[in-house]
């Protein structure tokens, strides 16, 4: 039994670390997050272009400075006369080709990033989501635009937006003649994400706009949820494994019980082996075939083979290393565990007394004291055995 122990020790430890890896990635798979700046290798692709209305007559300018993938850096300059500014610059999805395309962010619904602002400013943040009655792919100006406006100053300001609870500007709705109860989007395809000049941002005055950090998280429960089953299924499984091991190992544990006591009380061949000693064959076989007399005892031993107590104990000892009581309980209990094995209709109290008890309660305490198990339960296990391997231990030696 010791060694099922230790195996079902190993077993929950080794299932313990294999569980707290599996909820290390499936936690970290349920909070997704890709990186658009510095952008991730294999992540989000896109470029930069501004965005203005000066086509429209507007004089207010946006120069981009850079374009690298580390941060987004622009200069505008907001003119009096624009009473609804347009002016931003924006990170416009591509494909693996470099072409313009609708990225799926469904699997994000927060944006994080750092703002720098010279002078302090109350910018604008869009995205630019796909529309299946007014949206052609082919013309940004189609895709409605999802905003939210955000502050920044010269230190920099950590900035976190939820991405689902942006809102449509009415004028859009107006400029496509679409109602404004239809006001719900998806984040499945999203052309660009804009950063830009608000009505409240300073007027004819040279701005310096810096983002950073640009990060997209998201919250997917299906990994927890995934993470709760397998963990429930696995510890089933361990319990299910744990108790038939546990059934086995008692078998085996009493098939090794049996098997090592058998050399001792092999009465039988002890009735047939030839001694030198005549005294010592005569009180071997004469214990061996008059154990279950309930009287028997050591001074009817003495009567029946004419010998004395010492040399009966002295053959005992010498023999089988156990004295006189000890070795009748032995043959008595060993012939009852035979019994109880295979004379189903048997009860315990009736074995008992075949075997030479005449107390059961007191055949029951030396029998579990013996086997380590009630008769009743090692009838059940015993019998298990025998189905296991008919005759394995040698019931009817």
């Amino acid at each position: 039994m010791q060694e099922f122990y230790k195996k079902a020790l190993v077993g929950a430890i080794l299932l313990l670390l294999a569980n707290a890896l599996l909820a290390c990635f499936c936690i970290y798979q349920s909070y997704p997050s890709t990186s658009l700046m510095p952008q991730e290798q294999g992540g989000v692709r896109w470029h930069v272009a501004p965005f203005s209305d000066a086509p429209n007559g507007d004089s207010s300018t946006i120069r981009i400075l850079d374009s690298h993938q580390q941060s987004l850096r622009f200069d505008f300059r907001l003119s009096r006369a624009s009473p609804d500014p347009r002016l931003s610059a924006a990170l416009v999805m591509d494909d693996a080709n470099g072409k313009a395309a609708a990225a799926d962010l469904s699997r994000y619904s927060t944006v994080t990033f750092v703002a720098k602002c010279t002078p302090a400013n109350s910018l604008m943040f869009s995205i630019a989501v796909f529309d299946e009655k007014v949206t052609q792919p082919d013309q940004l100006l189609t895709y409605p635009p999802a905003e939210t406006y955000f502050s920044c100053n010269e230190k920099g300001v950590p900035i976190s937006l939820d991405l689902t609870r942006l809102t449509i500007p009415q004028w859009w709705y107006e400029a496509v003649n679409v109602d404004l109860s239809h006001q719900s989007y998806k984040l499945d395809r999203v052309a660009k994400i804009e950063f830009g000049a608000s009505d409240q941002s300073p007027r004819h005055l040279d701005s310096h706009v810096e983002i950073s950090e640009l990060t997209l998280h998201g919250r997917d429960d299906r990994y927890i949820v995934a993470l709760a089953a397998m963990t429930v299924m696995s510890w089933s499984a361990f319990g299910v494994w744990l108790f038939r091991a546990h059934a086995r190992a008692l078998v085996g544990s009493l098939d090794s019980k049996l098997k090592k006591d058998m050399p001792l009380v092999a009465y039988r061949q002890l009735t047939q082996e030839p001694f030198e000693d005549e005294d010592k064959a005569a009180i071997l076989r004469f214990i061996a075939t008059n154990y279950m007399n309930p009287d028997l005892d050591l001074d009817a031993v003495v009567a029946a083979t004419r010998t004395t107590r010492n040399k009966i104990n002295d053959v005992l000892k010498a023999e089988l290393g156990m004295t006189f009581t000890g070795y009748v309980n032995k043959l008595r209990l060993t012939e009852a565990g035979r019994l109880l094995a295979v004379e189903a209709r048997a009860t315990v109290a009736e074995i008992a007394y075949s075997v030479g008890y005449a107390n059961v309660s007191y055949f029951n305490k030396l029998f579990k004291d013996e086997y380590g198990y009630t008769p009743k339960s090692f009838r059940s296990l015993a019998t298990r055995q025998e189905v296991r391997s008919e005759g394995g231990v040698g019931w009817n030696a």
